[in-house]
């Protein structure tokens, strides 16, 4: 298969990837990649496979093809190839919770001296390292990260990157309760969808969707979680879009919860849970474990939460995900109070202190720990922060 023939098919698989005839585009861009002896040609159909199975939550055939597109870039001796792959491959990692070795080849983007092509994608592949520091618990670093890929997002005018930032701004301020920032970026988010997205997938507008829904649950405001996860989940139906699916379901199941619906909840947590264990979104499993152990609670059944705590625990270790296990040790305190079991309950409260110290979760001005409630922060330009008040 020559050059033209194989620009043909790949464009012919993205006009069937786009009607939603996935598998029609993936049998398309396989035949490509079997018969082609245009190498720039098999570079650009692996990365429309990457990008397919990312969205498909198939992340171990995506870190797969990241794999292969690499050796391509390789013979074709191009920088800006090799750039490209080595962030499909940060970000194969990300989607796989592999964080050290994201942090690790988003680096190796950033050494590279490639054009001024490689350089539009250094805000890509700082999202992604921020995302890998937000799945360790590095705050400050992850802060800057975005703020760096924010940065680089207006400068390159980049609104799909400047929509992907907010949605892991929203993230990031939804971890540490400034529930007033988490609302603000999805609504950003939102709003760059509404005013430039015609042509852009509806993932954008699910993702900026689903972030909204995360944080009105957090505020209370429960009637708008469920009608923006609503909206959410329908877009990530009709797209297949696994990942988002299992997202939703867990914010479902959570504002269930917020109600005091146990029942209700409960199949929400299972479903979210075999999705996540489908993907690998191991970061997943700790908050759908958190969310089930919160539920016993309720149920006053206190040796099942301390069942779910225990899978958490291993996976949160796993990942290196602090602020899980800060979580977890917060909740076993709570528990170890009520069975009046003072040995295990000064253990936890020891290592939960530990764990504020390690993420380094002090307001710079007071004092006082950051994200045990709902507190507005501001953020210095070093990015470090500190309470508003």
């Amino acid at each position: 298969m020559g050059q033209d023939q194989t620009k043909q098919q790949i464009e012919k698989g993205l006009h069937l990837y786009q009607s939603n005839q996935t598998e029609k585009a993936l049998r398309v861009w396989m035949r490509v990649l079997e018969k082609s002896a245009d190498p720039a040609g098999r570079f650009r159909v692996l990365g429309c496979l990457i990008t397919a199975h990312a969205e498909m939550g198939r992340y171990k055939d995506m870190l797969k093809f990241a794999v292969v597109q690499i050796d391509t870039a390789r013979e074709l001796e191009d920088p800006d190839y090799l750039t490209e792959s080595y962030l499909n491959l940060a970000r194969s990692n990300e989607k796989l919770c592999e964080f050290q070795k994201t942090i690790s080849y988003c680096k190796t983007c950033l050494n590279m001296q490639g054009t001024a092509v490689s350089l539009q994608l250094n805000g890509q592949v700082s999202l992604s390292m921020g995302n890998a520091f937000l799945g360790l618990s590095t705050f400050q670093k992850a802060l800057e990260c975005f703020e760096k890929a924010l940065r680089y997002a207006h400068n390159n005018d980049d609104k799909m990157l400047e929509c992907r930032v907010c949605c892991s701004l929203g993230n990031f301020y939804t971890q540490i309760k400034d529930y007033e920032k988490a609302l603000f970026f999805p609504c950003k988010a939102a709003e760059l969808v509404n005013d430039y997205g015609k042509g852009w997938s509806l993932k954008y507008r699910a993702m900026s969707q689903y972030h909204m829904a995360v944080a009105y649950r957090k505020l209370g405001r429960l009637g708008d979680a469920m009608d923006r996860c609503e909206e959410s989940m329908k877009i990530a139906l009709q797209h297949g879009d696994r990942p988002l699916q299992a997202l939703c379901l867990l914010c479902f199941a959570d504002i269930h919860r917020s109600r005091k619906d146990v029942q209700t909840a409960f199949p929400r947590y299972d479903s979210s849970m075999s999705i996540m264990t489908e993907i690998g979104n191991r970061l997943g499993l700790v908050q759908v474990l958190i969310g089930v152990t919160k539920c016993w609670m309720i149920q006053k059944e206190l040796d099942k939460a301390l069942e779910s705590i225990e899978k958490a625990q291993e996976l949160a270790e796993g990942l290196g995900n602090k602020l899980g296990l800060l979580k977890l040790h917060c909740l076993c305190e709570r528990i170890y109070r009520t069975k009046g079991q003072q040995q295990e309950l000064r253990d936890h409260v020891v290592k939960f202190h530990e764990c504020v110290e390690e993420m380094e979760l002090y307001c710079g001005m007071c004092g006082e720990s950051i994200g045990e409630k709902n507190n507005q922060l501001q953020a210095l330009p070093c990015s470090h922060f500190f309470h508003l008040k």
